[in-house]
């Protein structure tokens, strides 16, 4: 596949067949996804694998766990002040998920949960099945793969820039292979399960998950493409004179 192909075609999956992924196949894609660049080649980020049983128990484990943060966070403010003095039913994962969107960037958000649940008709209101459809990324949308990033504590900002810049390579590879992907901050909210399976370097810090499979046919939600910014919002403007596009 070329590769303006490869990116034009790579999208968020969020349904997946069952349809299994071999050995070799996902050690290729992960090989490939190696040879991205990261700073002074340190490459400075782990890859947990989740396949067959761990998958399994993993897909049944953190369901509950998200129903139980939900109902917490709908609850008393008593039940939520007991939570987070005894730590009991909330994430446990190395960094806080984002809650409060920048004013300059929730449009954006905004505009694109609109866009999804518009698109499988979910109404605003309707609680319940927006709880479904997030429920189903703990669950990997099916994926028969499922992949936890996790990277190094001592480079600061830089661990996560090098671990995107390997991710994107994944996607990519996966892509020109055949293959979906679904990269999801949310299965960074619980580490503690990941570790029942894992031997997790302390000094590495869980950033995301990743759910890699075939992509299930006829499924509305794998037609979702969000509108992307225009380049020139992108762009910094150069200063009066002093050059830039």
């Amino acid at each position: 596949m070329e590769f303006k192909e490869a990116m034009a075609r790579r999208h968020s999956v969020r349904a997946f067949s069952d349809k299994p992924v071999s050995e070799a196949l996902l050690d290729q894609l992960l090989t490939t996804a190696t040879s991205a660049p990261s700073w002074s080649n340190t490459q400075p980020y782990q890859i947990a694998v989740a396949r067959g049983e761990v998958l399994e128990d993993l897909r049944e484990t953190l369901p509950p766990m998200f129903d139980d943060l939900v109902s917490l966070a709908r609850g008393s403010k008593l039940k939520q002040i007991k939570a987070k003095l005894t730590n009991e039913g909330l994430p446990d994962g190395d960094f806080r998920p984002v809650t409060d969107y920048p004013k300059d960037l929730q449009p954006r958000r905004n505009a694109t949960g609109h866009q999804l649940y518009e698109l499988l008709g979910i109404e605003r209101g309707d609680k319940l099945g927006r709880h479904q459809q997030m429920r189903e990324n703990f669950r990997f949308f099916n994926a028969p793969v499922a992949l936890f990033i996790f990277v190094h504590e001592g480079l600061d900002v830089y661990s996560p820039l090098d671990a995107g810049i390997f991710l994107q390579s994944l996607m990519l590879a996966a892509t020109d292979a055949g293959l979906g992907t679904c990269a999801q901050g949310a299965l960074a909210l619980w580490r503690s399960p990941l570790e029942k399976h894992f031997d997790i370097p302390e000094n590495y810090k869980l950033l995301c998950g990743l759910s890699l499979g075939y992509e299930a046919e006829n499924e509305t939600i794998n037609t979702f493409r969000p509108e992307r910014q225009p380049l020139e919002s992108l762009l910094v403007p150069g200063k009066q004179g002093r050059g830039g596009l």
